[in-house]
């Protein structure tokens, strides 16, 4: 990789570690707090207030990737990030689930997602991409790991509202990052695409589809989770991260291994699929297997391990897929969907908690999951391209 491309990667990377270590921070204690505030009993109430956020997203991903388009990436960064801030602020100062949902609904406003990974996918050449991306996959992960280790400490001492202001901060300090450090994105002249043939592509909305599930899986385990690790496998709050930490970092460094592996000899779809394939056997584990220590932390490895894989790869893909002229509108639908999933794994995980328990929200991600792996099956064989030609001007 050359330094600009490293010098992108990691600037990136480091824009939505903080951003998504942020978000992150809610996770592991949303629910547990939510039920010692006065209109908390409510479980469908709580998801809602949980995944409003990625509804939210998915109505504005589009337009700022469109916008980034049209008007650079940096300014709809920038934007994004404030947004994000406010929301914040907005939360730290509730007392009810019903404030904590309005301002968790203005941090989803901020809908960068998309404009981060088209500058990224701007600046790096098509044979690093994966890796590109895979950094920024890299960076969440570890922010995911560092969150869980860190909540229920920070939860014990300044409480949510405190918590809330730290994710204040963590968005208005990456703002530096965007105007300074990261490159800015090489201006192409090509023709207009339309919205409408973006949607319209098969192989793209194989990708929409897979990320949508992948998201809503994710948020919807963590409606069960945490609370499985303390009734089921007795291990309290404060030493969740202990199970966390390892099974994210070991997963995280086995992607890493695939993926370079995989690119060296053209076998990204091979294990791109068996992600999925993977991601579905651990729905079914969690879905019929009994919950003891040993079980959720096996389940719990073997997810992240086939997270870190298509979270690196779906992005890529899609970058690479998309027109030239139309990268941030595709990674716009794509980051709509992906809200969406995040949106809908909080909504339909209380709901199904609530009516049916705690394996139907299992159950339901199984079926998801496995109606993706046919999809992914069928998809191309991803095109080899050249690299592009190097350019001078920026935005």
């Amino acid at each position: 990789m050359s330094r600009i491309e490293l010098r992108a990667s990691f600037s990136l990377a480091a824009i939505f570690a903080l951003r998504m270590f942020g978000l992150f921070l809610v996770f592991p204690i949303f629910a547990l707090h939510a039920h010692t505030l006065p209109d908390g009993q409510n479980a469908a109430l709580v998801g809602l207030a949980m995944g409003i956020f990625g509804l939210t997203q998915a109505c504005l991903q589009i337009v700022f990737g469109m916008a980034s388009d049209r008007y650079g990436r940096k300014p709809v960064i920038v934007t994004g990030l404030l947004l994000f801030a406010v929301g914040a602020g907005v939360a730290a100062a509730s007392t009810t689930v019903w404030g904590l949902l309005i301002g968790r609904a203005i941090q989803g406003a901020g809908a960068i997602s998309a404009a981060i990974t088209a500058l990224l996918a701007d600046t790096t050449r098509e044979q690093h991409r994966t890796k590109a991306m895979a950094l920024i996959g890299g960076s969440i992960g570890l922010s995911f790991a560092l969150s869980l280790v860190l909540a229920p400490m920070l939860y014990l001492q300044i409480g949510m509202s405190g918590i809330f202001v730290v994710i204040a901060i963590l968005a208005l300090l990456a703002i530096p990052l965007v105007i300074w450090l990261a490159p800015n994105a090489p201006k192409v002249v090509t023709a207009p695409v339309s919205l409408l043939s973006v949607l319209r592509d098969r192989e793209l909305m194989r990708l929409n589809w897979g990320v949508f599930v992948l998201h809503l899986s994710q948020v919807a385990m963590f409606m069960v989770v945490p609370s499985a690790l303390i009734e089921m496998a007795e291990i309290p709050l404060t030493r969740h991260w202990e199970v966390y930490l390892p099974v994210v970092l070991l997963s995280f460094c086995l992607m890493l291994g695939m993926i370079v592996k995989a690119e060296k000899r053209g076998k990204m779809k091979a294990v791109f699929v068996a992600g999925i394939a993977l991601l579905s056997l651990v729905q079914v584990g969690f879905a019929t297997l009994p919950f003891s220590s040993l079980t959720l932390i096996v389940l719990l490895f073997a997810f992240f391990l086939g997270f870190h894989i298509l979270e690196a790869s779906l992005p890529s893909m899609v970058s690479r897929l998309a027109p030239a002229s139309a990268k941030g509108a595709a990674l716009g639908v794509y980051n709509t969907l992906q809200a969406l999933g995040v949106g809908c794994g909080g909504a339909l995980g209380g709901f199904l908690i609530q009516q049916w328990g705690a394996r139907s929200v299992f159950i339901l991600s199984a079926v998801l999951s496995l109606i993706w792996l046919i999809i992914a099956h069928r998809m191309a064989e991803l095109p080899v391209r050249g690299r592009p030609n190097s350019v001078e001007k920026t935005e």
